[in-house]
């Protein structure tokens, strides 16, 4: 059968459950579950899955929220992420229930036509992205084995098929001195705050030798006991972001000698604790991108005008795109307003949700035919793929 007669059938499954996509999205809004909580989100999702005739492995990766969703036989076989978890305080303002349903909905279309052109399709639930651990998680466990393609959408004010995501390394800094009375003898005292204030004061100061993409930013997390008491602790956590692996450690280690120089300077122990697993930057794929590209076309869309490197932010689908070929293309669900903000959270629940949910869940399905189709275009992606890893 014809890739187009084969696309339309996907096009027209979706139209079909289009609208129990936007209410189970919507229950989501409303029961919003925070990373490695997502219980009842993981559990409908599963359940709907489930109802289309996909093989279930739940609790997968030692993770009770994760799972594997798999339709199908053999090779190709194409993943589809699934992103549940919520911000705390502001809800779904990152558009989980967006992305997440889009995933799901292009995994049953394709479920529904995949016994016409072979392969397998296979959806993942990646718990806590906002923690940036699910997807690391599974990958150690191998869940990604297997796979020729992973891919999901994300909403956003803007409809973008490429986007840098910057590696991340997160830092605690913990500083110890010795208590005193701060008024009658404070030279008797070494003050571990000093030392935070002299951190961030030391990258501060650097920042003007970083480059334009490079992010450093922190928090004190712990400033002392009270104003009158020379601090005997005091801690800080910081955030390193940059394009590429080498410049990310390089940034890592400039920051830590920017504590250790503080720690010298007033006489205070460091202590560092870094996060298990640092978030890699995204590896774009040009050969996969302009495949999705394509889909939109063929579906009337147009790509906004917007620089890839512009805003970038970071997380563990970063890390995905290491180990195979992946795309995490922006959705658009309203212009003006922006991600981890209640607006956007509300946003997501309106008709322009709706309308998002379905951009991306026909964008990705048609994708995956492709993909599964003409294996000409596959073997282009996992060629770029190879090229990037140098």
């Amino acid at each position: 059968m014809q890739i187009i007669e084969i696309k339309k059938q996907a096009l027209n499954i979706l139209d079909g459950i289009k609208e129990k996509l936007f209410s189970l999205s919507c229950d989501f809004y409303h029961n919003p579950e925070t990373g490695l909580k997502e219980f009842k989100t993981s559990a409908a999702c599963v359940s709907m899955l489930e109802e289309f005739g996909f093989k279930i492995d739940r609790g997968v990766a030692g993770m009770e929220t994760a799972f594997k969703a798999a339709f199908g036989n053999g090779r190709p076989a194409i993943s589809l992420l699934v992103e549940m978890d919520a911000l705390p305080e502001i809800g779904h303002g990152c558009g989980h229930n967006i992305s997440g349903l889009a995933s799901i909905g292009a995994a049953i279309a394709v479920s529904k036509v995949i016994s016409k052109i072979g392969g397998s399709i296979v959806a993942l639930g990646t718990p806590a992205e906002e923690i940036g651990v699910g997807k690391i998680a599974m990958i150690k466990a191998g869940l990604f084995n297997g796979l020729d393609a992973a891919m999901m959408a994300h909403p956003s004010s803007k409809r973008m098929v490429s986007r840098v995501f910057l590696g991340l390394i997160r830092l605690n800094l913990h500083f110890k001195g010795k208590p005193s009375h701060a008024s009658a003898y404070p030279e008797e005292g070494v003050n571990a705050l000093d030392a935070v204030i002299q951190t961030f004061n030391s990258i501060n100061a650097m920042r003007q030798q970083l480059r334009s993409y490079v992010r450093v930013h922190g928090i004190i997390t712990d400033g002392g006991a009270a104003p009158n008491i020379i601090p005997e602790k005091a801690s800080a956590s910081f955030y390193v972001r940059a394009k590429d692996l080498d410049e990310l450690y390089s940034v890592r280690e400039r920051v830590l000698n920017c504590a250790r120089g503080a720690a010298l300077a007033t006489d205070c122990e460091l202590t560092i604790e870094e996060g298990a697993d640092m978030n890699a930057p995204l590896k774009l794929n040009k050969a996969f991108a302009d495949i999705y590209r394509r889909q939109m076309e063929f579906i009337g869309l147009e790509e906004d005008d917007f620089p890839m490197d512009k805003n970038a932010g970071s997380s563990d689908i970063g890390n995905v795109s290491q180990v195979l070929p992946t795309i995490h293309p922006h959705i658009l669900l309203k212009r003006g307003i922006n991600i981890h903000t209640r607006e956007f959270a509300d946003a997501t629940i309106t008709e322009d949700g709706k309308n998002a949910i379905m951009e991306g869940a026909k964008c990705l399905a048609l994708t995956a035919v492709e993909l599964i189709m003409d294996r000409e275009a596959l073997e282009k992606v996992k060629t770029d793929f190879e090229i990037s890893k140098g």
